[in-house]
C-alpha cells in the first residue's frame, strides 16, 4: 500500500495522531507504535498513536514515505504520504 493518510487535531498537547484505518499494513502500524481503536457510533476502526504528527512524519520519512500534500479542515490537519 503506497499511500498513507494521517491526521491530528490542533491542540496544545501532542497526539493522538490517526495513522490509518483497519486495512493499512499492520507492520507499518507496529513500527509507528499505533493501536487499533474503535470509537463508539463509527462503522470503522482506525489506528492511533500517542506521538505527535511531527514524530510520525519523521518515522515515516525514515522508511521511505514522502508528503504529497497537506491541508487543514477546521481544527484538523491532514497529510497524504506516498512511498515509491
Amino acid at each position: 500500500m503506497p499511500h498513507l493518510l494521517i491526521s491530528t487535531r490542533i491542540r496544545l498537547e501532542p497526539g493522538p495522531t490517526i495513522v490509518g484505518d483497519e486495512r493499512v499494513d499492520p507492520e507499518i502500524m507496529k513500527y509507528l507504535g499505533a493501536t487499533l481503536f474503535h470509537e463508539k457510533c463509527n462503522d470503522y476502526s482506525e489506528y492511533r498513536t500517542d506521538d505527535c504528527a511531527r514524530i510520525v512524519l519523521d518515522k515515516l520519512e525514515n522508511v521511505g514515505y514522502r508528503v504529497v500534500s497537506m491541508t487543514g479542515i477546521g481544527q484538523t490537519c491532514i497529510w497524504l504520504l506516498h512511498k515509491e
